[in-house]
């Protein structure tokens, strides 16, 4: 619903605000084709209709030939992991999945992409800079182990040694471990399906290096995002003061 980053009344969903002019879903959309992917689905929930109109409305995704597909997911009050769950079936073989609130450079989705899935069912795409990210209270936290090993995932880790950034590599085990949560208590998150696959040695960490990304749920995180892309120095900035409320963690 994108509560956190609304400006007066709007209720625009959040992967239509924009970024230097360019909404989030269109970042998100143009940065996997950019690495190479060609067929995109989009699940929706809130105001689905005007983010439905959005993509069909680009004729530049047309042009580059891909082929985008809209999923409603009628439970997207939830939390994201039924999201995830609403594809089932949309892919044959392994897939990226990302969230539609980040804004990251080509390089992080091309490191998705080259992941070899042999090694494991999910490769996160994490940040090892961890006195560079913004608003670390809001950030998932990763422990790992033996190396690329995923230990534990949680926004409330107190020991952590990287970040996620929303991008990953999985396979349909992802799902299955999704669908063994939400059978159990009716509900499920991304976070909980990684976790599953984390004890059983099949989720690994995947280093973004100097690539950069932002979660963009508030006014400032936008503010900062637009600095960055920019080619300027968020330090030596202010930004809008804003009260900050809890809201649904959701793909779209």
């Amino acid at each position: 619903m994108g509560t956190r980053i609304r400006e007066g009344a709007s209720d625009v969903p959040k992967p239509l605000h924009t970024v230097l002019g360019i909404s989030l879903l269109k970042r998100t959309i143009t940065s996997l084709a950019n690495a190479g992917v060609e067929h995109i689905a989009v699940v929706v929930g809130y105001r689905a209709e005007l983010i439905r109109a959005a993509i069909e409305g680009d004729s530049s995704y047309r042009e580059r030939g891909l082929r985008i597909e809209v999923i409603d997911n009628p439970e997207y009050q939830k939390s994201n992991g039924v999201s995830v769950l609403a594809a089932r079936g949309h892919f044959q073989g392994p897939f990226l999945l990302t969230m539609a609130d980040h804004v990251f450079d080509d390089g992080v989705a091309e490191c998705a992409a080259a992941a070899d899935m042999s090694l494991a069912d999910l490769h996160l795409c994490v940040d090892y800079r961890l006195e560079e990210i913004y608003d670390m209270d809001d950030a998932t936290k990763v422990s790992t182990i033996d190396g690329p090993f995923i230990r534990t995932i949680s926004k409330e880790l107190a020991t952590y040694d990287c970040v996620d950034c929303g991008v990953f590599a999985v396979s349909s085990a992802l799902l299955d471990e999704l669908d063994a949560v939400h059978q159990e208590r009716g509900d499920c998150s991304l976070s909980e399906g990684v976790a599953r696959l984390a004890q059983k040695r099949r989720a690994r960490v995947v280093d973004i290096g100097s690539s950069f990304w932002q979660d963009v749920d508030t006014q400032p995180a936008r503010e900062r995002a637009e600095l960055i892309l920019s080619g300027k120095n968020p330090a030596s900035e202010s930004f809008t003061a804003m009260a900050v409320q809890p809201a649904a963690l959701t793909l779209d």
